[in-house]
């Protein structure tokens, strides 16, 4: 089942179930996917998919901070939920034994020797873990091995 059909049948269940919150996010996600086909004049692919959904987590996540800073507790709850509503579509992280391999094994292809092929390791790395591990843990992951 490609990603179209599992939000169709979340979409199914949540009107089924009456889940305006899960309705309202699934919508909104499909708007977002219909907004990106009509830039790229295509459908998505799935690596593709899971960048937008990523993206769709990531400001929900800094909206959540935003809301808890400026004590509007009840908006974050809802962002919250919709957090977990949406990350359903990705699929499951890297374990650090994974993720060290890959990078392990990027260096070792590439020929990095230090820091200063950071840029060229993280490229390849970012491509192949395709939205199952955070850039951020990424980078210090690759700057941790090209240092020792």
């Amino acid at each position: 089942m490609d990603f179209y059909q599992e939000i169709d049948v979340k979409l199914k269940a949540a009107l089924k179930n009456k889940d305006k919150l899960a309705l309202n996010t699934l919508r909104g996600l499909r708007a977002a996917i219909k907004n990106r086909e009509i830039e790229l004049q295509r459908k998505l692919t799935e690596a593709e998919f899971i960048q937008l959904v990523s993206r769709q987590i990531r400001q929900r996540e800094d909206s959540i901070i935003q809301f808890k800073r400026g004590n509007r507790f009840d908006l974050a709850e809802k962002e919250q939920q919709e957090l977990q509503i949406l990350k359903q579509f990705m699929p499951p992280p890297l374990s650090e034994t994974e993720l060290k391999q890959l990078v392990l094994q990027v260096i070792t292809e590439v020929g990095a020797k230090g820091p200063k092929d950071m840029g060229q390791v993280m490229k390849r790395v970012m491509a192949q873990v395709g939205g199952r591990a955070e850039g951020k843990r990424v980078s210090e992951l690759v700057r941790h091995l090209l240092n020792s």
